[in-house]
């Protein structure tokens, strides 16, 4: 295994590793939720929700799989996040990770205007805002890994040119276009079973990495 990854093992889902900070963290996230739920109950428009709630749901997924790239090499994920946290729940994944995850949601939907049907630079601005949204997420993974916050292991997902191709499609443009989706469906009934599916396949991934294959990841 490599050094991040034995790093990265280290307090795994050890619930002694938290810290304070992580108590108003949460309670901001709450609070957002609660507030935009209480607009959608008013409004009708349950959008930026399904939006937020999508992308959270294409993390945790991107999450699961790349654990189970570290169990299966166990060699390494192909991210790992091996430095100080208040709790990290896989090798690539910790409690701040998924604080932050589950507003970037809310930023997508709000660079959007009300009806999401202009057009910029011959996109509809769904689509535009999820390819700028993916750059300047993966900026700021690039300063993580960097800085040796967010380690990379693999040649086919690194700083290299096919590297951020690879980053920017799977790493981040799949949550931005899974919210674009969601909220382009027409009906509430279609929107809860997108969302639904989203969570689904990394729960049942999970279920069957932990309880029949016994992955540690």
């Amino acid at each position: 295994m490599t050094e991040a990854t034995k790093q990265a093992l280290v307090g795994l889902r050890d619930l002694s590793t938290l810290q304070w900070y992580v108590i108003p963290l949460l309670l901001v996230v709450i609070y957002i939720y609660n507030k935009e739920i209480g607009k959608a109950r008013e409004t009708g428009n349950w959008n930026p929700v399904f939006a937020a709630l999508t992308v959270l749901g294409l993390d945790f997924f991107n999450e699961t799989w790349n654990g189970w790239v570290m169990a299966f090499t166990q060699h390494s994920a192909v991210w790992t996040v091996p430095g100080p946290t208040a709790l990290r729940v896989f090798v690539g994944w910790n409690i701040e990770i998924i604080f932050m995850f589950a507003l970037l949601g809310f930023a997508y939907y709000y660079f959007m205007s009300k009806n999401q049907d202009r057009k910029i630079l011959g996109l509809n601005e769904k689509w535009f805002y999820a390819i700028l949204c993916t750059v300047l997420a993966v900026f700021v993974e690039c300063i993580l890994n960097v800085a040796g916050l967010l380690v990379w292991e693999y040649p086919w997902w690194n700083l290299s040119f096919a590297g951020i191709w690879l980053i920017l499609l799977v790493g981040y443009f799949l949550f931005f276009a899974g919210a674009a989706i969601v909220i382009s469906l027409k009906s509430i009934k279609q929107k809860v079973i997108f969302v639904c599916c989203v969570y689904l396949v990394p729960i049942v991934m999970n279920i069957i990495g932990f309880g029949i294959l016994k992955l540690v990841y």
